[in-house]
């Protein structure tokens, strides 16, 4: 049997179809726009979601035997706010996880509110990029909008509605939401209080691998498929990739280097970081996670080689970078604010350090290297909570980096492995329906029998002494900046 995993992701869908024995058959992906209406918005249409998808869909069935395709699973940029009305029409562009709008909001539920009643509410505090502080932005200020809701939606969760008719998300989507107790599996009473929406606007809950329903008869018929075919729960981005990555069990950690950057760390228990640096989120595998996410980090580098320096040359831009350790340009990627540690929209990318022989090498390392930093900034935050991290996985546009890897592995000091497939959220989403539709017993059972390492660099002892240094330096810059950062931000 054939099982099809959708990644939706902030530039493209990416489709994948799937053999039962996790051979990945066949890769599709589709693009489309992003939208910045002003300095720090950021938005997408979810109708562009859709025909992307269903494009997709096309051309990743065409030529195989369409009577094979068991099931649909998803895993989905997170945190996105899409709104339905009664017609179950798109109300408004969607608000992305990356948007930064909602300073005001996110101040009011963390100091008006309180920290201590959304960690007890939720297991996690109020970041700018959440959906719940983008609901009351609307309410606020686009009130004839918000009377018009009647569903509220996270990015896949429209795909699958749109595909099955049935209106559902999973535990993983949902924790980052901030209406949703993570300990508990279920909705918050109090926040939905607090952000005026009731439990009818708000999607049935489901266990990541769990069968929320089957496709409607009018898109199996455009895509010659069988209304049989079974749609499955799917999850988060973070979580499907790690599920993609073999992420699942007490412990084991995966780094992702894809738009955003995430360490995501598995864990059998429930658990909160008690200054809510790190996300505490349930995992696809049934169990729970603990996440830290920053908003820019595959996306730096595009931003300096495409919008900068105007090359799509990847490779070449890193060929005569050689003096790992000994750049002494940094660059702070927060270039969309910053969400873990610090909890800063108004935070912006800088260089510094540059010199009359700085040179564009030097630049493109700094990028790299401010990247693997700012991860190292929530490894060190699960270090504090007595976790430790022995080695990690790694995937994502950036993991296909060698040398980005290497300079992963010295900063953090461990090893850093890679699996044969680098579909992360898609590839996880596709496991995810094969355990849906009884093809694997467990999400575990599935992942331990389909993903292997086929790689890993392991740190070197002198370069990761030389990148201890530099790190520590790293860490002094957002400190002294943070109140420039805010008086540009009084500027705008």
């Amino acid at each position: 049997m054939y099982y099809i995993g959708i990644d939706l992701g902030t530039s493209s869908v990416k489709l994948l179809l799937m053999a039962a024995d996790g051979k990945i058959e066949k890769t599709v992906s589709k693009e489309y726009p992003l939208m910045f209406p002003q300095s720090g918005w950021s938005e997408q249409k979810p109708e562009d979601w859709l025909s992307g998808t269903m494009e997709g869909l096309k051309e990743l069935l065409f030529g195989i035997d369409k009577e094979k395709v068991a099931g649909i699973s998803f895993g989905g940029q997170m945190h996105g706010l899409v709104v339905l009305d009664e017609n179950d029409d798109v109300i408004r562009p969607a608000i992305l996880w990356n948007d930064g709008r909602t300073g005001e909001e996110t101040d009011y539920l963390n100091n008006i509110i309180g920290k201590d009643k959304l960690s007890a509410y939720t297991a996690n505090i109020a970041f700018a990029g959440f959906t719940a502080p983008k609901i009351l932005w609307m309410r606020k200020n686009e009130p004839e909008n918000f009377a018009k809701i009647r569903k509220i939606m996270l990015p896949k969760d429209y795909i699958a509605y749109k595909l099955s008719g049935v209106f559902s998300t999973d535990v993983s989507d949902a924790s980052g939401m901030l209406l949703f107790d993570v300990e508990k599996r279920c909705w918050s009473k109090e926040m939905m209080e607090i952000c005026g929406v009731s439990r009818e606007m708000l999607a049935d809950i489901y266990e990541s691998s769990e069968v929320t329903g089957t496709l409607k008869k009018e898109v199996a018929e455009e895509l010659g498929l069988p209304e049989t075919v079974k749609i499955i729960a799917g999850a988060g981005d973070n979580a499907a990739a790690a599920v993609g990555t073999g992420t699942v069990g007490d412990g084991r950690c995966n780094i992702s280097l894809g738009t955003s950057g995430t360490v995501f760390i598995a864990s059998e228990k429930f658990g909160v970081d008690e200054n809510n640096a790190l996300h505490s989120f349930a995992h696809a595998d049934g169990s729970y996670h603990l996440m830290g996410c920053m908003l820019s980090a595959a996306s730096c580098n595009k931003w300096w080689l495409e919008e900068i320096l105007k090359t799509e040359d990847y490779a070449k831009e890193q060929e005569n970078i050689a003096s790992l350790g000994k750049n002494e340009v940094y660059f702070l990627p927060y270039l969309m604010g910053e969400r873990s540690p610090h909890n800063d929209p108004e935070a912006r990318g800088v260089f510094i350090g540059m010199t009359m022989d700085t040179k564009r090498e030097d630049m493109t390392q700094a990028i790299f290297e401010g990247v693997a930093f700012a991860l190292r900034d929530s490894v060190e935050v699960a270090k504090k909570l007595g976790i430790s991290i022995e080695k990690t996985r790694v995937c994502g546009g950036g993991a296909k980096s060698m040398l980005w890897k290497k300079i992963l592995a010295n900063t953090l000091g461990i090893e850093v492995e890679w699996t044969a497939a680098d579909e992360g959220p898609g590839y996880g989403a596709a496991i995810l329906a094969a355990v849906g539709c009884g093809e694997y017993e467990s999400v575990q059972a599935a992942a331990e029998k389909i993903v292997k390492a086929v790689g890993s660099v392991r740190p070197d002892a002198e370069l990761t002494a030389l990148y201890e240094k530099k790190y520590r330096v790293f860490t002094s810059l957002y400190p002294s900046l943070k109140a420039a950062f805010a008086l540009m931000a009084e500027n705008r």
